[in-house]
Formats: C-alpha cells, structure tokens, sequence
C-alpha cells in the first residue's frame, strides 16, 4: 500500500450554502441592470420637441419671405424706376406744351418747417423683451414718428434711444439702414438718461430766435429757409415760458410706489416721462425740455425724474382703451405745438376706431367715461376666463409658450403710451 495521498480538490459548495468570504448581501442582491438615465444619450443629443401646428407654420411662412425677399427687391426696384420714367414723359410733355418748367419741375418747393427748441426721446430700451411681431410694430411706429416729425408744421429734435440689438439689425437689414439718411434725428445707442442729455446738447448748440410778435413769426415761418443752426421760439412755448403751468399731483395714483417718491433729481430737470401711470398730468408743452415716449413710469418716479401723462380723460371721451401707439403720442405733441388745444391735436391724431369725442360737458363726460371704463373691465374679466380656459386645454409645454405670449404682451403694452384718467 502506497502511504502517498492524492492532492485534495476543493468541492464546489452545496446548492444552498454561501461562500464565507462573500458578504451575504452582496450574494444575495442580483445584478444591476443599466438605469434608462444610463441607457439614454446625452442630452445635446436628444431629439427636440416638436413643434406645434402653428409654430411650423409660422416658421414655413417666415421661410417662403426670406426667401422671396430678393425678389421683392428687384420688383420694387422696377416699380420705382418705371414710375420715375413715367414723370419724365410727363413733365417733357407739359414744358413742350408751354408749361413753367419751375412749376413742372417743383424747383419753387416751400421751405422745411422751422425747428423749435424741444426734444422727443423715443425709448426703445425693451425690445429685447419683445417678440417679433412686436418688434416690427415698434419699427414702423419709429418709422412713422420720424415721418410725421419731418412733415409737421414745427419740427422737434427726435432722438431713438435705446436703438441696438434685434431693433437695430431690422433697420440695417429689412430697411436697408434707412436711419442713416434721416434728416433732423438722430439715434443713440445708450438709455434714455444718456439720451437726454445728448439731446440737451443738441438743443443749447442751436441759436433760437424769439420773435417780437405773432406777426413776425408768421413772416419767419413763411419766409426764407431756417438756417441749419437756428431754432424758433413759436409762440405756444413762449407762453409756456412766461406763464409756467402748474405741476398738480392727480388724487388717485394709477400705480402707487411703496416707498415715498423721492424729490426730483436736477440732473433731470429738464425731462419728462411721458406714461399712463403717471399720478401727473401734461398740461403745457415747455421749451428746452425733452420729453421721452416710453411706457415704465416706477422705476423712473424712483430716480427722481419728472413723469406726466397726456390729458386724453380731460379733453376726450373714449369708447375703447385708451392706449396710444408711440408716433400717435408724437403726432399729438406736434399738433400742440401747431394748434395749441389738446382737443384738436386729440381728434386730428386719435384714429375714429377708438370712437374718441370731445367732451361737451362734465355730467357728460363722466357718465361717458364712466361707460367706457365698465367696458374695458368688462372687456378684461372675459379676456381673463377665456385665457384660463385656453390654459386648461394646452400641455405643459404650450402652456408655457402661452405665458410667454401673454407677458410680451404686457411689455407691448407698456411700450406703448396713454393718458388715462
């Protein structure tokens, strides 16, 4: 026999015993299987949401314009030719006929408007809170405000502050940097405080001309061109010098600041804040002041700057909200300077949708506005169920594009001037 033992080999364990050196919990939890977080790709490489019905229709139509913008161009490039060929024949026609070739070609055009010593400021310094939409309104209210400036009886110096980002690129690309070539305005790329005071330099540059009489001042306006460094103190901002109009704080403040107002800044004397929300209102247009369009009045009083409203509840009755696009608040301040009477500047500017009368009476007038008031509450209690019911039928996502909608709204609205009463 053979003393020699065979090396042992190591026995599997049983079927229901545990290895030793294992801990117990790590022999009994299974295997982990990969979480969905671990599974899914990174997240700049997750597919975006859809989008609805609507926002792919509205970027196909944004599409098809750029697209057709080239050709829009030429075709208004054509037009703008053949219509200048047509008043070429034309005129060659009257002065074969016998016609004044001064009268036929215009060489005897009457001389611009004179230029006052007052300022406009349109604050565009919340555009980058604006949508599209609103964007190109605000773009066209410029447009049209520096139009009405340059054809208006007494011309003011017009200012764009705030004029930058999105605002800005439209001009220099959709309307081919048109503010370029604006004679009597100019726009600035910094706030309305900065603005303003650019526009106070502007306006102490110019040599302004008191004339002695309303009769000099009429030979002046129909007279020969203004020099380009000369203002004209009109009549209507004489009186206002020489006769200052009070500055009365309205009973109910339209937007109450919780902590009280501060005492008007110097720096800022000479500037006004042309809002709604002003406990302030207009009463007199002054010289040397500039008054700036905007819509936000609080953070303005908080800063100390002068803020007033336009008298539209004093002088009118209206039957919708009295919410005035920015060159409507232009054209109005310049139809003042031309007729000195908030009523007539109110009914020549305000459009006749709004339903706008004068006031012929005080029982009149307040049962009148009393109407239209009802009616705009009326008005935003349904505007307010209907949108509460809109929200209740979207998901989470439109839900919130909704919200957006609804607060560029109200920038939209605040950028935009009234005068309420």
């Amino acid at each position: 026999m053979s003393s020699s033992a065979e090396p042992a080999v190591p026995s599997e364990p049983p079927q229901g015993s545990a290895d030793a050196s294992v801990p117990a919990q790590a022999q009994s939890a299974p295997a982990a299987e990969p979480s969905a977080a671990d599974a899914a790709p990174p997240s700049h490489l997750q597919a975006p949401e859809p989008l609805s019905k609507n926002a792919l229709k509205r970027a196909r139509k944004q599409q098809a314009w750029e697209a057709g913008r080239e050709d829009r161009r030429l075709k208004r490039r054509e037009k703008r030719l053949a219509h200048k060929q047509k008043v070429r024949t034309e005129r060659a026609a009257l002065v074969a006929g016998g016609a004044d070739p001064r009268v036929v070609y215009r060489r005897d055009r009457p001389p611009a408007a004179p230029l006052v010593p007052l300022a406009i400021v349109l604050d565009c310094d919340f555009e980058s809170y604006m949508t599209d939409k609103e964007r190109v309104s605000l773009s066209s209210q410029v447009t049209r405000a520096y139009s009405d400036n340059r054809h208006a009886s007494y011309r003011a110096h017009l200012w764009v502050a705030g004029f930058r980002g999105k605002l800005a690129a439209r001009f220099d690309e959709v309307l081919q940097a048109q503010q370029r070539h604006w004679k009597g305005a100019s726009v600035f790329e910094g706030d309305f405080a900065a603005c303003a005071a650019a526009a106070r330099a502007q306006m102490a540059s110019f040599q302004t001309v008191t004339p002695a009489s309303e009769q000099e001042e009429q030979e002046k306006v129909a007279g020969q061109h203004q020099p380009a460094n000369e203002q004209l103190m009109i009549g209507a901002l004489r009186r206002s010098l020489e006769n200052p109009a009070p500055w009365p704080r309205d009973a109910r403040d339209p937007l109450p600041l919780d902590e009280p107002e501060p005492p008007l800044d110097p720096a800022f004397g000479d500037v006004v804040y042309l809002s709604s929300d002003s406990p302030y209102t207009l009463t007199r247009l002054e010289p040397g002041t500039t008054y700036v369009v905007g819509g936000l009045v609080d953070k303005n009083r908080e800063k100390g700057i002068r803020t007033a409203r336009l008298p539209i509840g004093e002088y009118m009755v209206m039957r919708s909200r009295q919410v005035l696009a920015t060159n409507h608040v232009v054209a109005i301040m310049l139809r003042w300077l031309e007729h000195e009477d908030w009523g007539k500047a109110f009914l020549s500017v305000i459009p006749k949708r709004k339903g706008g009368r004068l006031r012929e009476g005080a029982a009149e007038g307040e049962e009148g506005e009393a109407e239209a008031e009802e009616e705009v509450e009326e008005e935003e209690d349904d505007g307010e169920q209907a949108a509460e019911g809109d929200d209740s039928e979207l998901g989470d996502g439109e839900a919130e594009r909704a919200g957006e909608n609804n607060n560029s709204e109200q920038v939209e609205v605040t950028r935009k001037m009234a005068g309420t009463a």
